[in-house]
C-alpha cells in the first residue's frame, strides 16, 4: 500500500512543486474545502485546554453524532490555524469516515493571541503535550490518532518521542512534509524563489501586530514586525523573547534530525515530496531506520499539497484516512 502512495502522479498541470504548494493554500481550494467541511464546522465546540503553568491552548472539537471510530487530533503548520485548508480538508474527510475530530491551535495562532502573555516559538513543546494530555483525560480517549502538517508534523513527531514519558496514548501518527532540520528549511526558503519567505514574513508580521495589540503593556514598544528577513527576525525574537543565544541554537532546539527519531515507539508515517520548496527532501535521507517509522517520498506534491486532480482533492487525505482506519481496526 505504501507503493500506491509513493507512486503518486498528479495530472500534468499539477506536477510542479510550486503549483502544488500555491494552489493547495489558495482561495480557489478554500472554496472547495469550505463546501466539504460544512458539517464539521457546524458541529464544532470551542474547547480551552490546560497547557500547564497557567498556559491555555484552544481548539475545536467535533464529536460524531453516533458511534465513533476514535479521536483524531490535527496540528496545523506555522502561521496556519484550525481553519487552514489542509486542516479543514482532512477534518471533513476523517469526520465523514467516522472519527471524532479535534483541531488544535498552537499559541498565538488563529484568534488565540490574547490567551497567553508570552509569544509563540517552536520549542514550546511542553504546553502542547500538556494540552493533549488534558484533552485525552477529558474525553477518556485511548489509542487515539495524531496528524500534523509542516511545523505541525514536526510537533507531532516530538510529541511521539515524549508519549510514554508523558502518558499520551497515541495509536498512530501521520506527519505531512514535517520540518526535520529547521536550519535547512530556512536556507531552502532563502535560496529559493522569494515568494515563500515573503509569504511567511507577511503572515508573521500580522500575528506579531495582533500580539502587540493584545498586550500593549508588554510589547507596546516592540518594532519586531518591521525587521526584514525571516532569519533576522527569528534571531531577534529567539534571543530577546525565547532565551536562546542565537537563531541557530533555537533551530537546534526543535530539530528532529541527527538520529533523534531513533527511539520512536509510536507507529508513525511521514509523507513528503521531492519537489517541496520549503522542507528539502535531502533531510529525509538521513532519518534512522526504525520499524515504527514509515517514510513515503513522492516525486510530486510540493509543500503540503499532493493535489491529485482538478477537483483539488489531496492524496494526503487518502493516506491519513487509510492509516487511521487501519490502526482503528487493530
Amino acid at each position: 500500500m505504501s507503493k500506491t502512495f509513493s507512486e503518486f502522479k498528479p495530472p500534468l498541470g499539477l506536477r510542479s512543486g510550486h503549483v502544488q504548494s500555491l494552489i493547495s493554500s489558495s482561495a480557489i481550494r478554500r472554496r472547495v474545502v469550505l463546501r466539504r467541511s460544512r458539517a464539521i464546522r457546524q458541529n464544532a465546540e470551542v474547547w480551552t485546554l490546560d497547557g500547564g503553568e497557567g498556559i491555555r491552548l484552544q481548539g475545536l472539537y467535533s464529536k460524531q453524532p453516533a458511534k465513533s471510530r476514535g479521536l483524531v487530533v490535527l496540528l496545523h503548520g506555522w502561521e496556519g490555524s484550525v481553519n487552514s485548508n489542509y486542516v479543514l480538508g482532512n477534518s471533513a474527510r476523517l469526520y465523514q469516515a467516522g472519527f471524532d475530530i479535534f483541531r488544535l491551535n498552537f499559541r498565538d495562532h488563529g484568534d488565540t493571541h490574547h490567551l497567553n502573555h508570552e509569544i509563540f516559538h517552536s520549542c514550546r513543546l511542553d504546553e502542547v503535550v500538556c494540552a493533549l494530555r488534558d484533552l485525552q483525560n477529558r474525553l477518556e480517549a485511548s489509542r487515539w490518532f495524531l496528524a500534523g502538517y509542516s511545523l505541525g508534523g514536526n510537533f507531532a513527531m516530538r510529541v511521539a518521542l515524549r508519549s510514554q514519558l508523558d502518558g499520551v496514548d497515541i495509536s498512530h501518527i501521520v506527519a505531512v512534509c514535517p520540518v526535520i532540520n529547521p536550519a535547512n528549511a530556512m536556507l531552502s526558503m532563502e535560496q529559493g524563489i522569494r515568494f515563500y519567505e515573503v509569504y511567511f514574513e507577511r503572515k508573521w508580521s500580522r500575528s506579531l501586530r495582533i500580539k502587540k495589540a493584545a498586550f500593549p503593556d508588554l510589547y507596546g514598544q516592540e518594532s519586531w514586525h518591521d525587521i526584514k528577513g525571516l532569519r533576522e527576525r527569528t534571531h531577534y525574537l529567539a534571543t530577546r523573547h525565547a532565551g536562546f543565544d542565537s537563531a541557530d541554537e533555537y533551530f537546534e532546539g526543535y530539530s528532529i534530525a541527527d538520529g533523534r527519531l531513533a527511539p520512536l515507539e509510536v507507529p508513525s508515517t511521514i509523507l513528503t515530496s521531492a519537489d517541496d520548496p520549503v522542507v528539502p527532501v535531502s533531510d529525509f535521507a538521513d532519518l534512522p531506520t526504525n520499524p515504527n517509522l514509515e517514510l513515503i517520498v513522492t516525486k510530486h506534491g510540493g509543500h503540503c499539497g499532493f493535489l491529485k486532480n482538478w477537483k483539488l482533492e489531496s492524496m494526503a487525505e487518502d493516506l491519513l484516512e487509510k492509516r487511521f482506519l487501519d490502526a482503528a481496526s487493530i
